[in-house]
C-alpha cells in the first residue's frame, strides 16, 4: 500500500505526498495536521480511533522527533487498538507488512523531522 518513504515525502497508492497523512481503511486523509506539530492528542487521530482499526501504527518522523502523549496512548489502548509508534522509515514497514497480514490496520505519518 505505500510504495515509497523519504524525508518529507512518501508515495501511496501511486499517489505522491508531501505533507503528514493518515491512512484509514485504505483512505488517505492528506495534509494532516495536529493540535502540537510534534506532539500527538487523541484529538489528532478522533478518526482512528472510530474506525474500528486492530492496530494503528505511528510514524513519529525521521529523526523520530514526534511524541504520542500519555493521554492519546490511553485513548488508544481505551478502544482497544494496539499500538505502534517508531521512526517513520520503520512505521511504514510494519504497516506494509501487516497490511498483507490483513489485519485492519491504520496509520499516522509524520514525513520530516
Amino acid at each position: 500500500m505505500i510504495d515509497d518513504y523519504g524525508f518529507g515525502s512518501m508515495t501511496v497508492m501511486g499517489e505522491n505526498h508531501r505533507n503528514d497523512l493518515k491512512i484509514i481503511d485504505r483512505e488517505i486523509v492528506g495534509n494532516w495536521w495536529r493540535k502540537e506539530g510534534h506532539a500527538l492528542y487523541a484529538e489528532d487521530i478522533d478518526d482512528i480511533l472510530y474506525s474500528g482499526s486492530e492496530v494503528l501504527v505511528v510514524g513519529t518522523g525521521a529523526y523520530g522527533n514526534m511524541q504520542v502523549t500519555e493521554e492519546a496512548a490511553r485513548a488508544i489502548k481505551g478502544r482497544g487498538i494496539e499500538l505502534v509508534a517508531v521512526p517513520t522509515k520503520e512505521a511504514v514497514t510494519i504497516f506494509n507488512t501487516l497490511h498483507h497480514q490483513g489485519k485492519k490496520v491504520a496509520g499516522a505519518f509524520h514525513l520530516t523531522c
